[in-house]
């Protein structure tokens, strides 16, 4: 079952205020926070996002806690936005000193590591090539004049001459980032980069501008099901992209921008899975530019974590059904303050997973009894049901499951996307602002 009306309001429409280029002093520069839209020349919208994690081990190997030392890395992302100028944006969120970025280039990509001859460009920041970002900081690039489509893949490249230290992270990308020796910033071959994870290292957004932005952006906010977990890596086949492709395909294409974090929790801290939802949704949703609506998928930790004894599920405290729906509360309130649609998603079918068991069952089943029908939410995209086997309604349909009876695989996302899209899609007759 699809809910697919949204309730009438009278709040006014707000503009998400958008991040322009960094301040740097002159010469090497130490970038700040990005002033606000009234130094931009134009509005910006994001094209892709990655929400920032503290160094740790992850569940593959990755570099966020050696950091790097004259080193060059090498990052592939999607777009799914187009314009004439694009702009990166870097996080030292996590970074106990500041972080030294010797330079930065931006360039078509192609098979792995390698990029499109011809298209490497250089990134600048205040005019400088390089730039000193401060513990906990964050900065952006200046405007670059480059084409982009939506669904274009780009490569960023980030060279360290010296030791950045434990990097901040997004753990668990599903696309593969490589590591050279050296600075082969503008190298179109990927020969040099011999090392390769499944992160992104400090990268937290690319934005662009100069297109035909008629719709706004839509976040899809949530844990690892959101993040992609189970989906193939290198083929964007998240929630998130399946989304962006639906809207693509229909000829209204609509940015899509993924703020999922593996293992996250809407009430608690993790060393592993990210601050709690209400911690960091401002940053990873209302401070993105070009926002409009965000899609909720959380709580299915908070209430599986206490079913297992998994040393990196903690904490995992036996969470009621009421104490998850105040955290929803939380988050539609924030939206709603900042003039952004929400979008509830019920937590998808999960027996016979590490997460299931007495108190989980019940758990879910209530939250998702009031995602359904409290009409807090906007709207509501029923994915329990959507997703569910067609002999067990607690069961993930196996046609649907990535092996653990818990994350979808391609097909499943596929199908949680053309759901979602049946949401947001604007009824005959509507405004088209979704």
């Amino acid at each position: 079952m699809i809910m697919t009306s949204f309730k009438r309001s009278p709040r006014t429409r707000l503009l998400v205020p958008l991040a322009a280029t960094a301040v740097l002093s002159t010469g090497a520069g130490c970038a700040s926070a990005p002033p606000s839209a009234s130094a931009a020349t134009s509005a910006w919208a994001a094209g892709w996002i990655a929400s920032p994690q503290r160094p740790s081990i992850g569940f593959e190997p990755n570099w966020s806690e050696e950091g790097f030392s004259n080193q060059s890395v090498r990052q592939v992302v999607r777009t799914t936005a187009g314009g004439r100028s694009v702009r990166i944006r870097l996080s030292n969120l996590y970074g106990t000193s500041p972080l030294r970025v010797t330079g930065a280039t931006v360039a078509r990509a192609e098979e792995g590591a390698s990029v499109k001859a011809g298209s490497v460009r250089h990134l600048r920041f205040g005019r400088s090539t390089s730039l000193t970002i401060p513990a906990r900081g964050q900065a952006a690039s200046d405007p670059l004049p480059f084409d982009v489509s939506a669904m274009d893949s780009l490569t960023v490249t980030l060279y360290f001459a010296g030791t950045t230290g434990p990097a901040s992270f997004h753990s668990q990308a599903y696309a593969t980032s490589y590591r050279a020796a050296g600075d082969h910033r503008t190298d179109p071959s990927g020969s040099a980069f011999t090392q390769s994870t499944h992160s992104w290292y400090y990268l937290s957004g690319l934005d662009v501008t100069g297109g035909e932005q008629g719709r706004g952006s839509v976040v899809t906010f949530g844990d690892s099901i959101t993040d992609g977990f189970g989906s193939t890596n290198d083929a964007n086949n998240r929630f998130s992209d399946e989304l962006a492709e639906v809207f693509d395909a229909s000829g209204k294409p609509r940015p899509v921008l993924n703020a999922g974090i593996g293992g996250n929790l809407v009430l608690n801290d993790s060393s592993w899975y990210g601050e709690k939802s209400s911690a960091r949704f401002d940053r990873d949703v209302l401070d993105q530019p070009g926002v409009d609506t965000v899609v909720i998928l959380e709580g299915i930790n908070d209430i599986g974590f206490s079913e297992s004894d998994t040393p990196t599920y903690k904490p995992n405290p036996v969470i009621p059904a009421r104490e998850l729906i105040a955290g929803h509360q939380r988050l539609i309130k924030k939206a709603h303050a900042r003039g952004i649609k929400v979008i509830g998603a019920t937590l998808l079918p999960f027996k016979g997973s590490d997460h299931w068991g007495d108190h989980a069952a019940t758990a879910s089943n209530e939250l998702n009894r009031w995602i359904r029908t409290s009409g807090e939410y906007d709207a509501v995209v029923d994915l329990d049901r959507t997703m569910a086997s067609p002999s067990d309604p607690d069961l993930l349909d196996p046609a649907y499951d990535s092996g653990d009876k818990l994350h979808p695989n391609d097909a499943g996302y596929r199908a949680m996307a053309q759901a979602v899209a049946a949401v947001l899609r604007p009824s005959k007759g509507a405004d088209d602002q979704g």
